[in-house]
């Protein structure tokens, strides 16, 4: 052994003496719900972070294996409790994909917009967090009224707030109504303007500018390289998305346009998710003006959801399909076979792989939940940043403790 290596040994010693260990939640305000991270400081920069899972193991997917296709859409709520709605559209997208279903036009049309209204309930929190996080306080409170005002209208269609419930294999479980449509519509005028004055508050602050501009850049080499989705990949160029390239429910009948950034960083995230929500408003726009009349649900020719009272009462096919789906020993039949489905969930693509054994129930249910891959991203996005930077690239990221849930 030479001289300089113990004093190598020693210098590298006393330099890991420096390192501090620090435990980033869960209880911590800005690590929201069950999140935790453990980083390591030398003074105020982090060096490496370690992303736990946090502490909710529920089992939601093996909860799947357990429960029917219709039962398992109050879990799927839970797995993301910011957008559930989505999250009701991507399970039984997949269930449906299955069982080879084809939805009515009226059917496609309200979970399109159901769909959309979650996304920019999705993003107003996410943004309005960031801002929270980063000192803007009135910037949040904006948000959060107006996702208020979607949760009024989806507890005008469904019943619930939070943890909504709505579709069902083959439909929905209520129609729109008149008053629904009228709240769609009031949100339409109003959200534009709260949405300018949201934009100026923000978008130029200096202190804002200063926190997220720069912080956490994500090339797009590095997004597709890792597997992020959704406004994460976009704001990095990458310009997947799956309502263009792979058009489900009734995304190929209207104009919108995929909202991307090139700087890859906390800012670009913001800047992406504010002009989606804009694109969302247009989506939702086109679809209310163009509702198709019909059923909700599929006919009873399919027999995998409740025939209306009056063909239950006057044919002998709705009696029949009404006593095969409302009794426990029976239920529609499934194809002994496999399907993933996805779609463009808020935070990225959302997918579930499901197996089906001829029961009710899936065999196997597998969910691709977009957070756990952008949590992963963390260590790579914070390193060499200061400890105050945390929360701006944890807060731009969007992770939804419950979607890490394996």
């Amino acid at each position: 052994m030479s001289i300089a290596e113990p004093r190598a040994a020693a210098a590298t010693k006393r330099s890991e003496e420096y390192l501090w260990t620090l435990n980033f939640g869960p209880q911590h305000p800005a690590t929201h719900t069950t999140l935790r991270l453990v980083l390591q400081l030398e003074g105020e920069r982090v060096v490496d972070a370690m992303p736990e899972m946090g502490y909710l193991h529920s089992g939601f997917e093996k909860i799947g294996e357990h429960l029917t296709f219709n039962q398992y859409v109050t879990v799927t709520d839970r797995m993301n409790y910011i957008s559930p709605m989505a999250n009701n559209v991507a399970w039984h997208h997949a269930v449906e994909t299955l069982l080879g279903i084809q939805l009515t036009p009226r059917c496609k049309v309200i979970r399109t917009i159901i769909a959309e209204l979650a996304r920019i309930s999705d993003h107003l929190l996410c943004n309005g967090a960031v801002g929270l996080d980063t000192g803007a306080f009135t910037f949040f409170l904006y948000g959060f009224y107006q996702r208020e005002v979607i949760y009024d209208i989806f507890e005008t269609l469904c019943g619930a707030r939070f943890t909504n419930s709505y579709t069902r294999v083959g439909g929905v479980s209520h129609d729109f109504t008149a008053l629904v449509i009228e709240k769609i519509r009031s949100f339409l005028r109003t959200f534009p303007k709260t949405l300018d004055d949201m934009e100026r508050l923000l978008t130029r602050n200096r202190i804002f500018v200063d926190r997220t501009k720069g912080v956490g850049v994500l090339s797009r080499e590095e997004a597709i390289a890792r597997g992020a989705t959704g406004p994460v990949a976009r704001a990095s160029g990458v310009t997947r998305d799956l309502r263009k390239d792979e058009p489900y429910l009734a995304y190929a009948d209207y104009d919108f346009r995929v909202c991307c950034a090139a700087a890859g960083d906390c800012y670009a995230r913001y800047l992406v998710r504010m002009q989606e929500m804009r694109e969302s408003l247009r989506i939702v726009e086109q679809a209310l003006e163009n509702l198709p009349a019909g059923p909700v649900n599929v006919g009873i020719d399919q027999r995998t959801a409740l025939p209306a009272k009056t063909q239950v009462y006057s044919t002998i096919e709705g009696t029949i399909s009404h006593f095969e789906l409302a009794m426990s020993n029976r239920g529609f039949e499934v194809p002994c076979a496999e399907s993933y489905a996805a779609i463009e969930a808020p935070n990225g693509e959302l997918g579930f792989y499901v197996v089906g054994d001829g029961s009710d129930r899936a065999y196997r249910a597998r969910c691709r939940p977009p957070s756990v891959l952008h949590f992963a991203l963390f260590p790579y996005l914070i390193r060499g940043h200061t400890l105050s930077d945390v929360v701006a690239v944890l807060g731009s990221l969007n992770i939804i403790a419950a979607e890490l849930d394996r």
